[in-house]
């Protein structure tokens, strides 16, 4: 299958083990890579991105089979599994780069994100103010090599234990359908 620039989604909600993670389990998601997006340094390394000062948040670049999971579905699994009220932090991870963000492709990606909060806004799913950015990705750059793949890698680390096996948990429970067999 040829993938086209609308089949990919980028997302920054935390640590980018925490999402890669989860959304490596999904049906209809081909490729998960951990990266930099959203900064103004050109080719980030990790140590630079973690002083806050290159703008960067830590993200996944997703491309995905939109016949067989929609972006629609891609955001409410990023909903599910971070804070998306708790600007710069998700637990104990505090820093710009780890800010709730969405990176759009397109315009459509752009308004089925604004739909979705304002959903999740509405229904009150949240006690505080969804404090997700939404901005046009200009730049991704991709993880050094020892961050792709991480928890698949490392699974008995205690953070890959602490942190990102309950939020791969939490997927699965949400996206239970979309968890490929």
């Amino acid at each position: 299958m040829n993938i086209s620039q609308n089949d990919m989604a980028t997302l920054g909600g935390g640590c980018f083990w925490c999402l890669e993670a989860a959304y490596k389990e999904l049906r209809g998601i081909e490729r998960v890579v951990s990266g930099y997006a959203g900064g103004k340094v050109p080719h980030p390394t990790y140590a630079q991105v973690c002083t806050g000062a290159t703008g960067h948040a830590e993200v996944v670049q997703l491309t995905y089979d939109p016949n067989i999971i929609t972006y629609k579905d891609i955001l409410d699994v990023f909903f599910t599994i971070h804070d998306p009220t708790t600007p710069n932090r998700q637990g104990y991870d505090v820093g710009t780069q780890y800010r709730s963000i969405v990176l759009y492709h397109d315009p459509e990606q752009r308004a089925v994100t604004e739909q979705a909060i304002e959903y999740l806004t509405s229904a009150k799913v949240w006690d505080n103010p969804i404090v997700t950015q939404i901005e046009p990705l200009t730049e991704f750059y991709a993880a050094e090599e020892y961050h792709q793949d991480y928890f698949e890698k490392n699974p008995e680390q205690p953070y890959c234990q602490a942190i990102v096996a309950p939020k791969v948990a939490k997927a699965r429970k949400h996206a239970l359908a979309k968890v490929q067999a």
